[in-house]
């Protein structure tokens, strides 16, 4: 065990393992699945999820640096991230990629496609990773007859919009401090939300991927995560984070 696994041994992690192929054999099950309170099948009753589970095509399994679905593709299916993490990349005028967001368990990709039928960004595992894939046109049918399974959908659409806003007002407004605080508070509630450690994880991203995500140069990611360790606020080894004080570091940010 490396120093920093030491340091850090109280974090919840799940390390990635290395799967053969692209696809599972193993029929995706939302009924038996830990993560379904935070996907669309939260809140339905046993019938209602043996219909979900009769639709949801297949897992995928999708190696680290490879792509789930790339620009301009035909849209046809969500995809549940059952485990590991992505992040989505849309193109600027300027031809230039920037970081839109990161998806882990239990989050939804391909949302983006519905309003034209075509992805307008690349999804692209950052570990190696694992989905769920649900057809559109199926789920969609299914929702309408599921008032429940509509609500849930609507719900993730609505919180996908509220992150695209928030994420705009922090670069609009926030300095680098904030932005990188704010970054890493949200990571702290989506691990809380999953069962792990808020105030221990580790970034499965890079400097370069979090600093497109905030407007950010790589080096003013570097120069602030600096900044805020030695401020007390965050403690880091590599790619492991320690919030000793979340509070302090909420205050940061005026929460």
């Amino acid at each position: 065990m490396s120093q920093a696994e030491r340091q850090f041994h109280g974090v919840r992690i799940t390390e990635s393992q290395n799967h053969a192929g692209s696809r599972s054999s193993a029929k995706a099950a939302c009924s038996n699945c830990s993560l379904h309170e935070l996907c669309l099948s939260g809140g339905l009753d046993e019938v209602d999820l043996e219909a979900v589970d009769q639709i949801v095509a297949q897992r995928r399994r999708i190696p680290k640096g490879e792509a789930l679905f790339g620009v301009g593709e035909p849209f046809r299916s969500l995809y549940a991230v059952r485990f590991g993490l992505f992040k989505t990349e849309g193109l600027m005028p300027d031809g230039r990629e920037q970081v839109t967001g990161f998806q882990m368990a239990g989050d939804l990709l391909g949302l983006d496609g519905i309003s034209s039928d075509r992805h307008f960004c690349k999804a692209v595992a950052l570990e190696d990773s694992e989905v769920c894939v649900m057809p559109f046109t199926e789920m969609e049918s299914l929702s309408r007859a599921v008032p429940a399974l509509q609500h849930n959908l609507h719900r993730v659409m609505s919180r996908e919009m509220v992150q695209d806003r928030n994420l705009l007002v922090l670069l609009g407004s926030a300095q680098a401090a904030e932005r990188l605080a704010a970054f890493l508070l949200n990571l702290s509630q989506r691990q809380a939300q999953r069962g792990y450690s808020a105030s221990e994880f580790i970034l499965r991203m890079t400097r370069d991927e979090i600093g497109s995500y905030l407007g950010l140069t790589p080096e003013t990611v570097s120069r602030t995560f600096t900044k805020l360790q030695k401020n007390g606020l965050i403690e880091v080894a590599q790619k492991h984070i320690r919030i000793p004080d979340l509070a302090a570091l909420r205050t940061l940010i005026g929460c």
